[in-house]
């Protein structure tokens, strides 16, 4: 484990900087998120070649190109990328930050768990937008999948009281004690995660944000970067409960904790 004080981004952060542990905290072994993502693609006609932006360990990324597409995969981290290459071979795993890139032309650009939310500003997420209009052919898809900032209009429940979780690997059990927190000036979601193992090794304190967007929001930031929402609800996906499986129909509402958007560039 690392010990050194963590930055408030998406880097120098415990999971990223240690990817076996993300894999271990955040398991799929049925590839809920990959199949989801590779449902949505053939719904709504997506050609071949497919961006995955934020692939973390490039399980998604790796899935998709075994379903028989040409996928690029690109993260900030770069113990991830090297983790993907070693670990979940198939697609090209490029070096990139999301809020801006230029990675080649696709047909999709696919970002998932909240990766877009690492946009905390109105700059940083027109940045994400103007890759994505640049990068996509005519009609490609944009495929997010996030958390609801409409959720937390009144409701408190994840607020409340810190998050135990606890998990093995290598005969170690990691725990971690979450607390969330709303910046409203800010418009963020603000985390504080305490980490302890019971090797001995010192607690190690860290701290994150997610941007919280709403639905009305999202479209308008859409509409203004040329695409046309196609699809906009909160369940299922892979991330929901009960997850999706399926077969499932999307619902019509953007009540729950999770927003699916699908868009297509149009303008």
């Amino acid at each position: 484990m690392r010990h050194e004080p963590q930055r408030n981004t998406p880097r120098g952060n415990l999971l990223t900087d240690s990817p076996e542990l993300y894999e271990a905290r955040f398991p799929d072994p049925e590839r809920i998120a990959g199949r989801w993502t590779e449902d949505v693609l053939r719904r709504y006609g997506a050609g071949p070649r497919v961006l995955d932006i934020g692939c973390g360990t490039g399980r998604d990324a790796a899935y998709l190109h075994g379903a028989g597409r040409t996928v690029v995969g690109a993260d900030l981290s770069t113990a991830m990328l090297e983790y993907a290459r070693e670990h979940h071979p198939g697609p090209e795993y490029r070096h990139a930050d999301l809020r801006g890139f230029d990675l080649g032309t696709f047909d999709a650009v696919v970002c998932l768990d909240s990766a877009l939310l690492y946009c905390h500003t109105n700059d940083e997420l027109d940045g994400f937008l103007t890759s994505c209009r640049a990068g996509l052919a005519p009609g490609g898809l944009l495929v997010t999948e996030l958390r609801n900032g409409a959720f937390f209009l009144g409701r408190t429940e994840l607020l409340d009281t810190p998050t135990v979780d606890a998990f093995s690997r290598h005969g170690t059990v990691h725990r971690s004690t979450t607390t969330l927190s709303l910046d409203r000036a800010a418009q963020l979601l603000r985390r504080r995660r305490v980490w302890t193992a019971d090797d001995g090794s010192p607690p190690v304190e860290q701290h994150s944000a997610w941007r919280l967007l709403f639905p009305q929001e999202l479209r308008h930031f859409l509409t203004g970067h040329g695409f046309t929402v196609l699809g906009l609800y909160d369940r299922p996906g892979p991330r929901t409960e009960p997850p999706w499986r399926e077969g499932d129909d999307a619902a019509t509402t953007v009540d729950a904790d999770r927003l699916h958007l699908v868009a297509r560039l149009t303008g």
